[in-house]
């Protein structure tokens, strides 16, 4: 099986993206897995700190791994949006394939030292995981907006060219998630606005290593599909995950009011957020 660094590149050369879905729990895992498998593609499991402080460290690790190993399939493992490198370690030396150090809220100059540091110490270890870099503050919750997050300004605010050439060459990073008119989050009426796609080429083309979008719940296809062809290769989805299994969790309690077997309860929201996955993955990798 390729490692993941060799499937990212190899979506770059090809003009898709791997799909990166994070999980609270193991119904989210068969959710993203199965509709993975159905249609052949690698995929991403994301957990951020929180998540990851409620499935735990090891046990997340293991149960991809366990997934990987038994099915053959190359499912990975993101230690999503990590605010120390202590926690990045953390997750590395847990067996994570790739950490996220989110520096965006800190200064210029820390955020690359942090950053560089995460790099160091995953050069020293045996799997080789991977380190992204984010640059460019677009929030940090995800879930339904009824506004633009605080702190985020979708012209003002984009990661300069500049900037992410700097940043990319001072720490060596293997990923960079640059602020391109995504956000964390989704607005209430489903339709974000529009993703810079000039910037992303600009950076892309500037910096030469894939690029991550973080904050994908909510943008169009058309718009994820012009921002592949120009240097992203890999695209974050959260948020409307977790609406497809709240508002089928909802429908089911409201249906089977009697039910007590966690199980029974849960079977749609698992389908719900399959579904989603498969559009998603279709997309991502300009499927039919």
């Amino acid at each position: 099986m390729k490692t993941l660094a060799e499937y990212i590149q190899d979506a770059r050369k090809r003009k898709v993206a791997v799909g990166h879905f994070n999980i609270s729990n193991i119904e989210g895992m068969w959710a993203i897995f199965n509709a993975a498998r159905k249609l052949n593609v690698p995929v991403i499991t994301g957990v951020s700190e929180g998540e990851r402080e409620f499935l735990g460290v090891r046990q997340v690790a293991a149960l991809v791994k366990s997934l990987r190993e038994e099915y053959s399939y190359p499912v990975f493992l993101n230690a999503d949006h990590t605010y120390t490198v202590e926690k990045v370690k953390e997750a590395l030396d847990a067996g994570f394939d790739a950490a996220i150090f989110d520096g965006a809220k800190l200064s210029f100059e820390e955020n690359v030292a942090k950053a560089k540091e995460c790099v160091e110490y995953a050069r020293t270890l045996s799997h080789k995981p991977l380190i992204e870099g984010e640059l460019g503050f677009i929030g940090q919750s995800s879930k339904v907006l009824d506004a633009i997050p605080e702190g985020v300004d979708l012209e003002k605010g984009l990661t300069t060219v500049e900037q992410a050439k700097v940043f990319v060459e001072q720490t060596g990073v293997d990923l960079l998630a640059p602020a391109v008119g995504n956000f964390h989050g989704m607005l209430r009426g489903g339709v974000d606005p529009k993703l810079n796609i000039d910037r992303i080429k600009e950076i892309y083309d500037a910096v030469g290593i894939p690029l991550v979008l973080h904050g994908g719940s909510g943008n169009s296809s058309e718009d994820f599909s012009a921002a592949i062809d120009v240097g992203v290769s890999i695209v974050h989805i959260n948020t409307e995950l977790r609406v497809a299994f709240r508002d089928a969790l909802k429908l089911s309690l409201q249906e089977n009011p009697e039910e007590v077997a966690p199980y029974k309860i849960l079977k749609n929201s698992v389908a719900a957020m399959e579904k989603l996955v498969d559009t998603k993955l279709r997309v991502f990798n300009k499927m039919k």
